[in-house]
């Protein structure tokens, strides 16, 4: 298993995800993946907080559709710089738009103004 491969296992989003957020924007992947590995605990902890917002869960991940508002606000209690806070918001709504996709109940067509996040739930319930 490489880092790669853990990250991605660590934060509920691929690694396909996490390249191209990096790309995207225009930051190192290196300090994207760990942007993400630090951002993942806060999720965990506020994910209940999202439970009246649209959501889908797809192989154990849970994916929320938020106001950016919200994903902004969620970010704003860390440290990150702006190119490497937008590439985490891009990581997670490109994953959220795919288990969007690919959920039955699930509208994967994202609003401006709206955005993704993604939670591991086996993870999450345990807390």
């Amino acid at each position: 298993m490489t880092s790669e491969d853990t990250t991605a296992n660590e934060v509920a989003i691929d690694e396909a995800r996490i390249d191209h957020a990096a790309e995207t924007v225009g930051v190192d992947r290196e300090a994207l993946a760990d942007a993400l590995v630090v951002f993942h605990p806060e999720l965990l902890g506020r994910h209940s907080g999202f439970e009246s917002e649209p959501y889908v869960t797809v192989d154990g991940v849970r994916a929320y559709r938020v106001p950016e508002s919200a994903a902004d606000e969620l970010l704003a209690d860390f440290d990150f710089d702006e190119g490497v806070a937008s590439a985490v918001k891009l990581a997670h709504t490109e994953q959220a738009e795919l288990l969007f996709a690919d959920a039955v109940q699930g509208d994967d067509d994202f609003d401006g103004g709206e955005c993704g996040l993604v939670v591991g739930i086996d993870t999450a319930e345990q807390f």
